[in-house]
């Protein structure tokens, strides 16, 4: 029966395998997806099967830390396999060793330093990789015969290279950093607030990557990347209503979508896509997680088009939110320039919802992310009970110091009477857990 053992290197796993035997020699079914992601093995997505064939025993090799997860077994003879942790934190420089035959494999980590050396002539070594192999991929070695190690290699050597002969010492190394969390949309209010809470990630602004040319994605170092959040958006809702808007919010909010899918489907990333209020009629006081999508306007059709690429992606997150205020542009300032200018505005009253400042928005993103929350529909706004835009407009007037009494309340109709204004949810309150 197939069973995993941890080891004092996190992530670093020891599987048993099953080995079946007759006279004819035995089989074993070296990697079996959902038996061994049963047990607990990370579903890590193999796209390439290497080989080391050694001919000699005491051949020796390592010691290596490359830019991707690995699988290793032996699939004939034996040999003595040793790693050493050389990502950054406080496991750097664990050491771990065991014997490996046909029946033990071990998966290895990014960042862990692999090596071996082989106890019989003609030993195979065989492999698994989540990554294709490329010239210009960044590895971090350590020195095989480091006494920092303490690594009892079992043989004499008979073999070994040069290049591994001048690897450093354990004392010189540089640790291999994380996989980045990268941010598109980095000038927004979101973008800001993801940087102020982190400014550790990784952003990228219109600049450099703009969803509305998939092209421009080609600038992200994805090998690099473990996870993307999408904080970029079109959010003019009553401009998506123009020939114009339309085709702009279709580009950002869905084309552009569905190339972070496939590139978060073919790399096994984490995909992030915030979502809003607007994917709902409004029909309902507060809409729940698993409400069947129907949005009013451009904005929301494109905002639902994009949770459902999103979906897609068997490692994702959609954030709904609602109102959601921050550094830049916003209701919240717009009424603050107001009450200070001595104007009386007409707010409407019949749109109900929930504020969500930017930096709570971010927290909750982060927050998912930090606890491995389940994948799929979350909803992320500001705390209360849901108020109209007059409400929040007289909350701000009374800060300022102005009469609340000064902001008068108007139904939808009456505002939008005259101007080209986009439908919108007369209830926007996301239900929250």
């Amino acid at each position: 029966m197939v069973s995993v053992d941890t080891t004092e290197i996190p992530g670093l796993l020891v599987v048993h395998l099953d080995l079946h035997g007759d006279n004819r020699g035995w089989f074993k079914e070296n990697w079996q997806r959902s038996k061994m992601t049963a047990l607990g093995l990370p579903d890590f997505g193999p796209v390439q099967n290497n080989v080391s064939f050694n001919a000699d025993a005491g051949t020796i090799r390592g010691i290596h830390a490359e830019p991707w997860d690995k699988f290793v077994s032996v699939a004939a003879g034996r040999a003595f396999g040793a790693w050493v942790d050389l990502r950054e934190g406080e496991s750097f420089g664990r050491t771990f060793w065991i014997e490996l035959n046909p029946e033990t494999a071990v998966f290895v980590p990014r960042g862990v330093a692999n090596s071996f050396q082989v106890l019989e002539d003609r030993t195979a070594y065989s492999y698994l990789v989540n990554a294709h192999w490329r010239a210009d991929a960044t590895y971090t070695n350590v020195n095989l015969l480091d006494p920092a190690l303490a690594i009892p290699w079992p043989a004499e050597i008979a073999e070994m290279s040069e290049k591994d002969k001048g690897h450093p010492l354990l004392a010189d190394v540089t640790p291999m950093p994380a996989k980045q969390t990268v941010v598109i949309g980095a000038n927004g209010q979101l973008g800001r607030a993801m940087r102020k809470a982190r400014p550790d990630l990784t952003f990228y602004d219109r600049s450099t990557v703009d969803l509305a040319d998939p092209s421009t994605l080609d600038a992200v170092p994805w090998d690099d990347v473990q996870t993307i959040i999408n904080a970029a958006a079109y959010t003019n809702v009553d401009g998506a209503e123009t020939p114009e808007g339309r085709r702009d919010a279709w580009a950002v909010n869905v084309t552009g979508v569905a190339a972070l899918a496939r590139i978060a489907i073919e790399r096994g990333l984490t995909l992030v896509n915030v979502s809003s209020d607007y994917v709902f009629d409004g029909t309902v006081e507060e809409h729940p997680t698993d409400e069947p999508l129907s949005p009013l306007g451009v904005y929301g059709q494109t905002k639902a088009a994009g949770e459902a690429v999103t979906s897609t992606v068997p490692r994702h997150y959609i954030v709904r939110t609602s109102w959601v205020i921050g550094d830049g542009k916003n209701f919240v300032e717009t009424m603050r320039r107001l009450a200070r200018d001595g104007v009386s505005p007409s707010v409407v009253d019949d749109q109900i919802g929930r504020l969500t400042h930017a930096d709570d928005l971010a927290a909750g993103i982060l927050r998912l992310l930090d606890d491995r929350a389940p994948f799929g529909v979350h909803h992320v706004t500001g705390p209360g009970e849901p108020r109209s835009w007059a409400d929040i407009a007289r909350e701000v007037f009374a800060e300022e110091g102005r009469d609340p009494g000064d902001v008068t309340g108007v139904s939808t109709e009456e505002y939008a009477a005259g101007k080209p204004t986009a439908p919108r949810p007369r209830h926007s309150a996301l239900l929250l857990p």
